[in-house]
Parts: structure tokens; C-alpha cells; sequence
């Protein structure tokens, strides 16, 4: 039972990567945009692809927590008192990253609208690389039972390494999830502007991931070893596969297909760590079988697991469904248009 919960919580951990990264690589190339003239299309297309899905996206991170907490409690006892630090302040980018978003668009004033557009954008790329770092510092070895809370513990080669390389992974989501949603909204201009991106952010997850073999083989090398073998090399290759049909995909401009294929690479890359890690939760001092929760407990959760996927899944589908299909906050012509005055030009 404790080996079917933990596969429950990698699963989650990879819907996170792949839904809430895609709402963090929106928040990167909003970063990116440029000014207030430059910037404006690219921006209002990511207010409307995320407008309608970017709440839900954070149910895959609470149920992450659930999971963990109910689950597997000496680890979460574990991770949280070692990874307090990273962990609060990914939290608080969270709260800033949904407060900015939340307040940047009704809002009228262009000073105002700069501040909260800025502090969504930040904390897109704060919240993703102190979530990567806590992992990274997991995948080390550096967090046992009883690790005290220190910098070493998220601030090593391991969790720097990770923590850029979600960043660049949420980048390469969001591209290429914002390319078929201009495509969908007809800003054919902005198709070409984030495919572009697209490819640039696949770039660099190629370059971090090559810089990251004598980083991982040195400094977390049980999941070096587990990565470069049996089922956890075989979803490597899975997942750099998936990667390249993604670009393939771009370069052909098969959007709806890209998607699927980049949202795959990570989660596959996610999976393929749940397998390097095994049978560990906590490399090498805690396995899964050790930190697991009381069996009546864990039947509990499978139970409620279930109940959930029946009664949320088909929601979230549907959700995905409509917003994917221009059925839920369509742009107009005005927000898409090469033509006309800038929005923040009439702002006071």
C-alpha cells in the first residue's frame, strides 16, 4: 500500500510540474515582454490563456501536500524542517504571483499595473526555482529525519542545478502552450513570437541537463545511478524524445500536438526521478516503507485518491476541454488587433 501512495505522489508532483509550470512559464515570458508598448500584446494574451485555468492549477500542489502529510508524515516532518526557508518563500511567491495577477487587470492605472504586473512576473520565477531547489536538495541526500535547517540543505550544486532547470522547463511549457493559444486566438504575429521562445527554452533545458551529469554524478549520486539505468533511463529517453518531437512539432507548426508532447518530456522526466529515487523517499535514509503512515491511514487515502479522480478528474477535463476550445474568455478583436491605440495609453 505505502509503494501505491508514493506513486500517487509522484504522479501529482508531475501533474504540478506540468500544469502549475505552465502558469510559471506565462509568468516568465510576462517577465520578458518588455515594456508597457512592447510588451502589451504578448501580456494580454497570457491574461487570457491563463485567466480561466490558473487558480485550478493549484490543486495539483495542495493535493501534493495532503498527500505527503497523511501519507508519509516523518518526511514531511523531514522536509519541512530542513527546507523551511525555500519552501516560505516559494510559498510567498505563490501568495504575490496570484495576488499580482489577480489585481494587475482591472486595475486602471499604469503605475499600478506595472507594480502588480512586476510582482507576478518575479514570483513566476522565484516560486519554481525554490520548489526546484527543495527537490534538488532531496535528490542530493542532504535532508534526513532530524536535518536541521541549514543553507546547505537547498543552496549546493544539486538544488541550483534544479531549481534553473525548472525555470527553463516552465519557460518551455508555457511557449509552448502560449503558441497555440495565439494561434487559437488568431494573433497569428504572436504564434511565431513564442515558438521562438519555445525552441530557446528547450535550448537551455538541453544545456542545463548537459551540465547536470557531472553535477548529479558527483553530488547526488544515487539518483545518478538510478537515472542512468533500468526504467530510470529508459524514461530519460522517453523524455528527451518527447522533447525533440517537440521541436519537431514547432518547426512544423503542429501546436495542438506540441503541447502534449512537451507537457510528456516533463512529466516523464518526473517520473523518471520517482524511479531513480526507489525505494527511497529521503536518498539513502528513508525509505518508503520507513516513513510511511499508519495502513488503515494509507487505505484511507488510496480510498479518498480515488473517490477524487472520479469526481474532480472529469471536472478538470472538461475544464482543459472548454478552455483549450475558445469556449471560456475568447480575446477580441480589440486585444488581438495589429491595429489601434495602445491600452496604456488611455490609463491615467
Amino acid at each position: 500500500m505505502a509503494e501505491v501512495i508514493a506513486w500517487v505522489l509522484v504522479l501529482a508532483v508531475a501533474a504540478y510540474a506540468c500544469a502549475g509550470g505552465t502558469d510559471y512559464g506565462a509568468g516568465f515570458w510576462d517577465l520578458l515582454a518588455g515594456g508597457a508598448r512592447r510588451g502589451e500584446r504578448p501580456r494580454w494574451l497570457i491574461d487570457h490563456a491563463m485567466a480561466p485555468v490558473w487558480e485550478v492549477n493549484n490543486v495539483w500542489l495542495v493535493f501534493v501536500l495532503v498527500v505527503m502529510w497523511t501519507g508519509f508524515p516523518t518526511m514531511f516532518q523531514a522536509v519541512f524542517t530542513a527546507m523551511w526557508l525555500p519552501l516560505a518563500l516559494a510559498a510567498v511567491g505563490l501568495v504575490l504571483r496570484g495576488a499580482g495577477f489577480a489585481l494587475r487587470k482591472p486595475t486602471r492605472r499604469l503605475a499600478r499595473r506595472r507594480i502588480y504586473g512586476a510582482t507576478f512576473a518575479v514570483a513566476s520565477l522565484v516560486t519554481p526555482f525554490f520548489l526546484g531547489a527543495v527537490l534538488g536538495g532531496i535528490a542530493s541526500g542532504r535532508v534526513a529525519v532530524g536535518t536541521p535547517a541549514t543553507a546547505d540543505a537547498w543552496a549546493n550544486p544539486t538544488s541550483v542545478l534544479a531549481g534553473l532547470l525548472a525555470i527553463a522547463a516552465t519557460a518551455f511549457l508555457g511557449a509552448v502552450f502560449l503558441c497555440s493559444d495565439a494561434r487559437r486566438f488568431g494573433a497569428d504575429d504572436l504564434v511565431g513570437y513564442f515558438r521562438l521562445r519555445a525552441l530557446c527554452a528547450l535550448g537551455a533545458v538541453v544545456v542545463l541537463a548537459l551540465i547536470g551529469l557531472p553535477v548529479t554524478h558527483d553530488d547526488a549520486r544515487y539518483v545518478w545511478d538510478g537515472l542512468t539505468g533500468g526504467a530510470g533511463l529508459a524514461l530519460i529517453l522517453l523524455a528527451a524524445a518527447a522533447g525533440a518531437a517537440t521541436a519537431v512539432l514547432l518547426l512544423r507548426r503542429a501546436h495542438r500536438w506540441s503541447r502534449w508532447t512537451a507537457s510528456a518530456a516533463v512529466a516523464l522526466t518526473v517520473v523518471a526521478w520517482g524511479f531513480a529515487q526507489r525505494p527511497y523517499l529521503l536518498p539513502t535514509t528513508l525509505t518508503v516503507a520507513d516513513a510511511a503512515g499508519d495502513g488503515d491511514t494509507l487505505t484511507w487515502l488510496l480510498i479518498v485518491t480515488l473517490v477524487a479522480v472520479l469526481l474532480v478528474g472529469p471536472a478538470l477535463v472538461l475544464l482543459f476541454w472548454l478552455d483549450t476550445h475558445g469556449e471560456l474568455e475568447p480575446l477580441t478583436d480589440a486585444d488581438t488587433g495589429t491595429t489601434g491605440h495602445a491600452k496604456g495609453d488611455d490609463l491615467p
